[in-house]
């Protein structure tokens, strides 16, 4: 669809396509309410015809929306026109992971670690607010151009979560960052989020994807039932912490996974300073993997059954059919085809669900004492564990504070899976430390020493040193509960642009791209270089490639070539003249009557250089006429009989006619 050019929500002007994927278009627009310019990710048609599809949309677009992390692509707007459903987010410049290893295959370890820390800190923060992302991939992954990872659709995933394994027209590009449980259409939790981060870590390191295959049924079926080679075979230059970290968020069995982004957070922080240190903890025991299971009841593999299955179809349809697949064999094999993709769907799901444990309702356990909340998930058959105890402002000492995986009205899990607690020590009053002009990390240590929970928040500053705090928003010495947030804004520093190169462009696009830069077009020059295409810029006050402040000003001068134009010299040499002209008197033959008649003169025009009119005429003429071809501004001289009588100019930009009187 083309929008360019559009008004959405009378507020954002859409200026270009940026992007392009399976679920939406992205377009570049500017907010002519604050000034700024946003990206505008559009719904595609299938899905705005959808209506259950457009209220779970809208729902978690909006839940995302609140949503505040410098890792997490902001969301800043949801809306709609008619039938078209829109987002409006931040405007990153940058590439997305995916390109970056397109381009550079695998890439160095400690920055790849850099970029899982940032994108489990993002995830961590998202779970907690419950929101899920469903579809973490190097394509929604964007490196900023300093480095920044940012993580883009959140919750948007959510949405077309029932596009599982029986919908791979709209999920074929995901399907290899697919969780086993996502694979399998099942529930989808936390640790899916962490599955798919493991193999993200796993193509950044090695450059090749754990699973590949020639159609998504089978490389769901791979994340099934597979191990994948272990990373460091492929890339031995990878520590052995960072090889068991990726190894252990890729478990087939979720409870053998970190049971939440933070766990996987500390260990990538350790592996980053100790990278072959032995601390990560993967658990070797096999639990009620499915593809074991499946191996008992089949003696051979489901592919092998497929095309045996295959097989004996082709035989029937021939001994049935033999004459209709002779006059239709376009129609037969399409037929045959999909009737081969719903035996595949049938026998997958018919293995899962005799080797899957039961679902069950997940219960509520926010609020209760520990041993309440242990009696309830007995009638459940799941397991409860302690996974922190911290101080809190509103929870009871004793009682949960939150539960992992949460609580959600018809949210089933599978039996005997394990329920992460949160438990309250009850309220601790501590006072707020100062960390106002304090490093990222001085402020991070004095407050989390208090027991508070730090929200980071990155805003530029010409005034402050980047990686310092610029602000706190509750004041050094307030007291308040321990457990509470309390959030600063830390310096990036002066926002730097790099100078586009302009010379040879248009003004229009000098002026698009400079703008783009986020520097200022001060002012515009003209000159005329007639070597050069008129219109284009000649000259800029700043050299491209340069790296200045943000918002700096710029000089551009235009080639501004003037064209020839032809003009109209009106002449009334009487009215000139005036009473200077000389009369001749004679005598009529017949009558003897005396006649006065005007002297002739010679009269010359001169434009320039250049003689326009040279004839000779009655000095009482009132209608001499020349014409004049220039640039710009001509200086046009009379003369009667070699004298000059009138010396004036004609600007040709402005018209092109001149009387002279």
């Amino acid at each position: 669809m083309g929008l360019e050019g559009r008004l959405l929500g009378n507020r954002y002007e859409i200026i270009e396509q940026i992007g392009n994927g399976g679920m939406a278009t992205v377009y570049k627009a500017k907010c002519h309410v604050l000034n700024r310019y946003v990206a505008v990710k559009v719904l595609r048609d299938e899905f705005t015809t959808d209506e259950e599809f457009i209220k779970r949309f809208n729902t978690e677009a909006q839940a995302v929306a609140s949503l505040t992390h410098p890792n997490i692509v902001s969301v800043y707007d949801v809306g709609h026109e008619g039938n078209l459903y829109y987002i409006v987010m931040e405007l990153i410049k940058g590439r997305t992971l995916k390109e970056i290893i397109v381009s550079e295959g695998a890439l160095a370890w400690k920055w790849c670690v850099n970029v899982a820390i940032q994108i489990a800190s993002a995830l961590e923060t998202a779970h907690k607010n419950n929101i899920i992302h469903r579809d973490i991939k190097p394509h929604n992954i964007i490196i900023t151009e300093d480095g920044m990872a940012k993580v883009t659709d959140f919750g948007i995933a959510k949405a077309v979560s029932n596009s599982t394994i029986t919908a791979f027209g709209t999920t074929m590009g995901s399907v290899h960052y697919f969780s086993p449980e996502h694979a399998k259409g099942g529930i989808t939790d936390a640790k899916s989020d962490l599955y798919s981060l493991g193999v993200v870590m796993y193509e950044m390191l090695t450059g090749r994807l754990p699973f590949d295959a020639d159609t998504p049924v089978s490389v769901a079926l791979k994340h099934l039932q597979e191990q994948p080679i272990e990373p460091v075979i492929i890339n031995p230059t990878i520590p052995q912490a960072v090889n068991k970290i990726i190894m252990k968020s890729m478990q087939k069995d979720s409870s053998l996974r970190y049971q939440n982004a933070g766990e996987m957070l500390k260990d990538l922080s350790i592996a980053l300073k100790n990278p072959d240190a032995d601390f990560v903890n993967i658990e070797n025991t096999i639990r009620d993997y499915p593809t074991q299971t499946i191996s008992t009841i089949y003696s051979k593999p489901i592919e092998d059954k497929v095309k045996e299955k295959e097989k004996d179809m082709e035989k029937e349809k021939k001994n049935k059919f033999s004459e209709f697949i002779g006059k239709h064999k376009i129609i037969s094999t399409i037929v045959g085809l999909i009737i081969l993709f719903a035996l595949t769907i049938a026998i997958t799901s018919f293995a899962f669900d005799i080797t899957t444990p039961k679902d069950v309702l997940i219960p509520d356990l926010v609020g209760l004492t520990l041993e309440d909340a242990k009696t309830k998930i007995e009638e459940s058959k799941l397991e409860i564990e302690v996974k922190e105890e911290r101080y809190d402002a509103v929870i009871e000492a004793g009682k949960i504070i939150s539960q992992d995986p949460i609580y959600k009205e018809n949210y089933k899990i599978k039996e005997k899976s394990k329920i992460n607690v949160i438990v309250s020590l009850g309220l601790k009053i501590v006072k707020v430390p100062k960390v106002t002009g304090k490093t990222l990390e001085e402020a991070k240590e004095l407050l989390e020493k208090e027991d508070l929970v730090v929200v980071v928040e990155e805003e530029p500053s010409k005034k402050i040193e980047a990686g310092y705090v610029i602000s706190q928003d509750v004041p050094e010495n307030a007291e308040i509960g321990a457990g509470s947030t309390v959030t600063i804004k830390v310096s990036t520093g002066v926002e730097k642009s790099l100078v586009p190169n302009v010379l040879g462009k248009t003004e229009a696009d000098a002026r698009k791209l400079i703008t783009d830069a986020g520097l200022t077009l001060a002012t515009t020059l003209n000159a005329e270089d007639t070597t050069k295409d008129n219109g284009v810029v000649l000259k800029q006050s700043l050299n491209a490639g340069d790296t200045v402040e943000k918002g700096s000003n710029i000089t551009i001068t235009i080639n501004k070539i003037e064209e020839f134009i032809t003009g109209t010299i009106n002449l009334n040499l009487k009215s000139l003249l005036g009473t200077s002209i000389e009369y001749v008197e004679t005598e009529e033959e017949d009558t003897g009557e005396t006649i006065k008649t005007a002297k002739v003169s010679e009269v010359k025009i001169v434009a320039g250089t250049d003689t326009i009119y040279s004839k000779k005429v009655a000095q009482d003429k009132t209608d001499i006429t020349a014409t004049v071809t220039g640039k710009g501004t001509v200086t046009v001289k009379v003369y009667v009989d070699d004298v000059i009588k009138k010396t004036t100019t004609i600007n040709l930009n402005q018209t092109t006619t001149l009387t002279i009187e």
